[in-house]
């Protein structure tokens, strides 16, 4: 299989069954942020190679699942209104991400002032997916009411969990948490 097609050449691209769209069209908008957040999540797991702590094995565990996931969240976004989505998102998806945030939640001190986004590049990284993700999440909220809507809870989660993962990631290879300056 060849990588370029050349079909996008003017400005067009295909969503899931083939129906043609423009590249900034918003569908094409919301599963490329998705494509993006999922990249900075590579990222952020590659800066985590030859890093050892306590919790590393559940931080790579739980992204090799978000990461598939947000393929199938952008699988969804790509996909035509009227048409069968290949990989429907399930409640279940939902409540993995709430039960790792309370999970790594518990291991952080208390939160009592805004933290600047920074640390570890891996906690940097994930910081930054973040902001990714709620462009998503932003985009995928323009679409209107063709979005099913445990896309929108799913990106809104995964933002917290994002959060959360760089503090975790952070306190764990001793990187200090900078808050505001009031």
């Amino acid at each position: 299989m060849k990588i370029y097609t050349k079909t996008g050449d003017k400005g067009t691209t295909s969503l899931i069954y083939g129906e043609r769209v423009v590249k900034n069209d918003l569908k094409v908008e919301a599963y490329g942020t998705c494509d993006e957040a999922n990249s900075m999540i590579g990222l952020a797991l590659g800066y985590l190679k030859g890093e050892f702590f306590d919790g590393k094995d559940s931080v790579d565990e739980v992204f090799h699942k978000v990461q598939t996931t947000l393929f199938h969240v952008g699988a969804e976004l790509a996909t035509p209104k009227g048409k069968q989505v290949k990989w429907m998102l399930e409640e279940k998806e939902i409540e993995m991400l709430e039960q790792t945030i309370d999970k790594w939640e518990s291991a952080l001190p208390a939160l009592t002032n805004f933290i600047l986004p920074g640390g570890h590049p891996s906690g940097a990284s994930f910081h930054l997916a973040r902001t990714i993700v709620r462009r998503a999440e932003r985009c995928a909220v323009a679409l209107g009411e063709d979005v099913n809507p445990l896309v929108l809870s799913y990106l809104n989660r995964l933002s917290d969990l994002l959060f959360v993962a760089a503090r975790f990631v952070n306190l764990h290879l001793g990187a200090e948490e900078k808050t505001l300056h009031e």
